[in-house]
């Protein structure tokens, strides 16, 4: 019989983790005890606050752990060997506490829309009835989006960590609850919100009993549900390959779905679109970079062994998935419509990244790996995106926001400093010399190309090239066509959508200007430890 062995609990490396988690319970607390008018200021202090003690924590963390093979990698195991807090771990902590800092900040944005949040008032009133004008007219704002945010932040921070597949399983639900929920929060349009919340939830739902039954077949393959025994499995039982194979289909389906990668990206311009523009900020650049480390680690720890079985299908679907966003893009008629497939191509080109060399020992001088390209990418498409969603916010009529394309028409003349500064986005979505975007996309394509995946760079540069016509017909909208009526208005933000939409196109133009000290954080970054 076999012993009950107390797992240790590396609190220190996990301060990160902990504050965010206190926070969100803290913030459930406020809603509960804190009389209304008060609880805004509360929460929204708290939750900003919270964000950034957890990313001071991730730079001491960082400082403090071990260093192995001559500095290759970083990092410690944690509570049994379920957490991987290693370089790469850190790395997208920092990434996604940035992001969560600057979508924080979104939420608590009041001055675009009379006074009041995007929040619905009353999210269980039905639309058009009275109980919700009357929550409207009253003032009323629903709060509790900042401990579900910290939830969702929470989920996300565990996602990448996680260093075997029951503990990835809970990460995943626990990012996507919250964010099920506030996709049905919209203030305007609610029922197109609601309907984007029911498609968000019955989708992703459906894609996780996939990732579950792709893990009880590795289980049933390796034994274990820990990455470094599934790693050892694959490297020496030569035996049920079926069942290995079906098993990493299946976990690819719910991971793939998470990044909105084809062909499970139907959910993304329906949710996009209904949400609430701050949370489809967030959403859009947060969960994929969470997404896109547990797929990272999942793929080079437990099935790197195997890469000759799973790379093939990961060509199919990066390919597809540049094409599918690319062209689909060009259809649109609803600016985050347009975006949503944007998205959608930009995971393609991050799966172009996922295709390189694997381990820095197989680089030669000079040579960046995969890892370091992908979470370069990762840093520069979630600051842009989310830059970019926050000037949707901007661009408003009577109705609300305004995201018809239609709508956007002349913006250049009616305010050139938010046209000029969503262009410049648009440009780094692109890829245009200058900016983020073409480093990442260097990035990516070149190490691509040195693991001999020249096929999926060709159709990542046609990918490319669709991507630029479509981005640059909204910049002539925007600046060389007569507006429709009265033309676009652009409402006045506070500082806080100011400051995120500053610190999105810095970093845009930094990192493109000077993108050394972020290639070179992310090769100190390291590989992975099992």
């Amino acid at each position: 019989m076999n012993e009950f062995v107390k797992p240790d609990v590396e609190y220190f490396e996990l301060a990160p983790l902990l504050i965010v988690f206190g926070v969100a319970c803290a913030g459930v607390l406020i809603e509960a005890f804190v009389p209304r008018a008060h609880r805004y200021l509360s929460q929204s202090i708290l939750a900003v606050g919270g964000l950034v003690a957890a990313l001071v924590m991730v730079g001491f963390v960082a400082r403090e752990v071990p260093t192995y093979a001559d500095g290759r990698a970083r990092g410690v195991l944690a509570v049994g060997g379920t957490l991987a807090l290693d370089g790469p771990t850190l790395f997208l902590w920092g990434l996604i506490l940035i992001l969560a800092v600057l979508g924080a900040l979104l939420f608590a944005e009041r001055h675009l829309d009379g006074g009041v949040s995007a929040f619905a008032g009353q999210a269980a009133a039905l639309p058009g009835t009275d109980a919700e004008r009357t929550a409207s007219t009253r003032g009323l704002d629903h709060t509790e989006v900042y401990p579900l945010l910290m939830f969702a932040v929470f989920g996300m921070l565990l996602f990448p960590a996680a260093n075997d597949l029951l503990t990835m399983f809970v990460a995943l639900e626990v990012l996507s609850l919250p964010l099920y929920l506030l996709t049905g929060l919209a203030r305007r349009r609610r029922l197109l919100s609601q309907e984007a919340a029911l498609k968000y939830f019955l989708l992703g739902a459906f894609s996780s009993g996939f990732f579950l039954y792709g893990a009880a077949l590795i289980y049933g393959f390796s034994g274990s549900m820990q990455f470094a025994e599934i790693s050892e499995a694959v490297r020496n039982d030569v035996d049920n390959r079926a069942m290995l194979l079906v098993g990493i289909g299946l976990l690819a389906v719910g991971l793939l779905f998470k990044v909105g990668a084809a062909p499970f990206q139907a959910w993304t311009p329906d949710v996009y679109q209904g949400a609430p523009t701050p949370v489809t900020a967030f959403m859009a650049a947060g969960t994929k970079v969470a997404a896109f480390g547990a797929i990272l680690r999942l793929f080079y720890v437990a099935f790197g062994a195997d890469r000759w079985s799973w790379q093939p299908m990961m060509w199919v679907i990066a390919i597809l998935t540049m094409m599918v966003g690319a062209v689909l893009a060009l259809t649109q008629t609803d600016i985050k419509r347009l975006l949503a497939y944007s998205s959608v191509a930009h995971t393609g080109f991050i799966l172009t990244g996922v295709l390189g060399v694997q381990a820095t020992g197989d680089l030669s001088p000079g040579e960046i790996s995969s890892l370091q390209a992908v979470l370069f990418y990762l840093a520069t498409y979630g600051l842009a995106t989310l830059g970019a969603f926050a000037v949707v916010g901007l661009v408003r009529d009577s109705a609300g926001e305004a995201t018809a394309l239609s709508r956007w028409a002349g913006l250049g003349k009616e305010s050139p400093v938010v046209a000029g500064v969503f262009a410049f986005f648009l440009l780094a979505m692109a890829g245009i010399p200058l900016t983020s975007g073409f480093v990442g996309k260097w990035a990516v394509f070149s190490v691509a190309l040195a693991a001999g995946a020249w096929p999926v760079v060709v159709a990542a540069v046609v990918a490319s090239i669709i991507a630029i016509y479509l981005y640059v017909r909204v910049i002539v909208l925007m600046y060389f066509t007569d507006p429709v009526g009265d033309g676009p208005s652009v409402a006045h933000p506070s500082v806080l959508t100011a400051t995120t939409i500053a610190v999105g196109a810095a970093a845009t133009l930094m990192l493109g200007v000077l993108p050394g000290p972020l290639l070179d954080l992310a090769a100190r970054a390291g590989e992975f430890i099992r």
